[in-house]
């Protein structure tokens, strides 16, 4: 299994670096940022910095869109930092959520994603496309490789990431939705004559290691990472507003506990004490993040692994951050190796 960590890029950019150049010494796989130009830095810039300083992180963005950036932008952005660091940027993107609500817009529709999918990763890698009728090729890209990873939830979503995705981002860490979205993953790329096994499936969610497994220990790390079930929460709604709470259609498992969600303040988005995030019941803390002494994390990430889960990818948003890196590349990394 490998091993990713997702920061957002609050300033001073130096330090999110410098928190990618420790990740890389402990043994972490891949750096991510969110992608929120109103809300953080941009983060290609930071991007090149990481690279610079770093010598085989795999950087990426959790996740771009579609719509902030035309994709053929997005395109040269990557194959730009593959020119001058060798191949080491990931495209994560999805249909955009906090990028686009903060700017007043919605999140961009499926058809234009998959769209983009195909279009970023041909232009990157050195290929012809067409743009509204117009033949478009990056000439100065020689031997790029860009995989192209989409982030999804719902059936539609998921069904497209089979078909056209070289990797599926799942952010939440529960095992029965895990399961039940990874087997209609590769259900889709099997369908579309793919080897389901060539998507990469990567789970992103907080992790929150504590000293002991002591109720009060436990308690604390659940308000830390309450903030990740609201922000999944955006896209649930999202789901519940196409499909309904029941029906068959998206595991009640996943949608029913937005019952008593009412709204949610970007000001907050990701982080540590949101306000908006109190209808988030613990039992779904517990479920969708990594919570515990380091023994309780290998043991749930060990379930991860036997579903298909290729890489998780920790956020680390919390007044344990530095310490939860740092347990990481001494205890889990190590043990899931081994």
């Amino acid at each position: 299994m490998d091993f990713g960590l997702v920061l957002q890029t609050d300033p001073p950019a130096s330090a999110t670096v410098a928190l990618m150049q420790r990740a890389e010494d402990l043994g972490f796989d891949y750096g991510w940022t969110f992608d929120s130009a109103v809300l953080w830095q941009e983060p290609f810039v930071i991007h090149s910095r990481i690279l610079a300083e770093t010598e085989r992180l795999r950087v990426g963005p959790m996740v771009t869109n579609p719509v902030t950036r035309s994709v053929e932008i997005t395109a040269s952005t990557f194959a730009t930092l593959n020119e001058m660091y060798g191949n080491r940027t990931v495209c994560g993107i999805g249909r955009g959520d906090s990028a686009q609500r903060v700017a007043g817009r919605r999140p961009t529709t499926l058809a234009r994603l998959g769209e983009a999918i195909s279009t970023i990763r041909e232009l990157a890698e050195g290929r012809e496309v067409s743009m509204e009728g117009t033949p478009v090729r990056l000439p100065w890209v020689k031997d790029g490789s860009l995989p192209v990873w989409m982030a999804a939830y719902g059936p539609k979503a998921l069904a497209l990431a089979g078909r056209e995705a070289d990797g599926f981002i799942l952010q939440l860490a529960d095992p029965y939705l895990t399961a039940w979205m990874v087997d209609a993953v590769r259900t889709a790329a099997s369908d579309a004559g793919r080897d389901p096994q060539d998507v990469t499936v990567c789970v992103a969610a907080p992790a929150y290691v504590t000293a002991d497994d002591s109720p009060e220990a436990l308690a604390h790390a659940r308000e830390e990472c309450r903030w990740f079930g609201g922000m999944v929460g955006n896209h649930v709604a999202d789901l519940v507003a196409r499909y309904g709470r029941s029906g068959g259609a998206v595991p009640e498992a996943l949608t029913a506990y937005i019952e008593n969600r009412r709204g949610y303040d970007y000001a907050h988005h990701g982080r540590a004490g949101n306000p908006d995030t109190a209808f988030v019941p613990d039992a779904v803390v517990d479920r969708f993040c990594l919570l515990g002494p380091p023994s309780a994390q290998v043991e749930q990430l060990a379930e991860l692994r036997g579903l298909g889960v290729d890489q998780f990818a920790m956020y680390a948003m919390h007044d344990a951050r530095d310490a939860t890196i740092e347990a990481y590349g001494a205890e889990v990394i190590p043990a899931m190796r081994g």
